[in-house]
């Protein structure tokens, strides 16, 4: 992947995390499955890649995370959006929906 495409994936991955973290709180491996899922399989998070995306942002202060216990499961972290989380997620919206809109426009056959 060039070092553009990379950068691209980067910036959709901290959307991705921060719009479902919008709704609630939510662990790693929830995370993982809904984007799964919603993506119908078109994009996958592997732990090598989910976790050190999670941890760069609760050090950037987009997210906070705290541990829960519950009886009868393992110990998870939970992730919350912040203040500054919902700042940068507004900002994502707005930039991805430029971006795509101009694609469209690029790639509609009506277009060309």
């Amino acid at each position: 992947m060039e070092p553009q495409s990379k950068a691209a994936a980067r910036g959709a991955a901290v959307a991705l995390m921060l719009a479902l973290l919008e709704a609630r709180p939510r662990h790693g491996y929830e995370l993982a499955l809904l984007i799964a899922q919603r993506s119908q399989g078109a994009i996958e998070f592997h732990a090598a890649s989910l976790y050190p995306l999670l941890y760069r942002l609760e050090r950037q202060g987009l997210i906070q995370g705290r541990w829960v216990e519950r009886a009868g499961e393992r110990r998870r972290r939970y992730y919350k959006l912040r203040p500054a989380g919902r700042q940068a997620l507004a900002a994502q919206r707005q930039n991805w929906g430029a971006f795509l809109r101009g694609m469209a426009a690029i790639l509609d056959p009506k277009e060309t």
